[in-house]
């Protein structure tokens, strides 16, 4: 089976940037952004997404999600 991982707490850290700051430059709660470092997640909003997206300027979202075979 193929699991999706979540690479936004490497990102973060590539960037030294903390959940607090991007929680806030993203306009997303701390909690969910503190959820998908965690992988504490069983569905994604694509809003939150895409804000994410446009927060850390990444191209492609394949720089925050990956499938990964277990």
């Amino acid at each position: 089976m193929k699991k999706i991982k979540i690479k936004l707490k490497e990102l973060l850290i590539e960037r030294n940037m903390t959940q607090s700051q991007l929680a806030e430059l993203a306009d997303v709660r701390p909690n969910a952004i503190s959820n998908l470092c965690r992988g504490y997640v069983d569905r994604l909003s694509i809003e939150h997404l895409e804000k994410i997206c446009e927060a850390l300027q990444l191209e492609s979202i394949s720089e925050l999600l990956e499938i990964e075979s277990q």
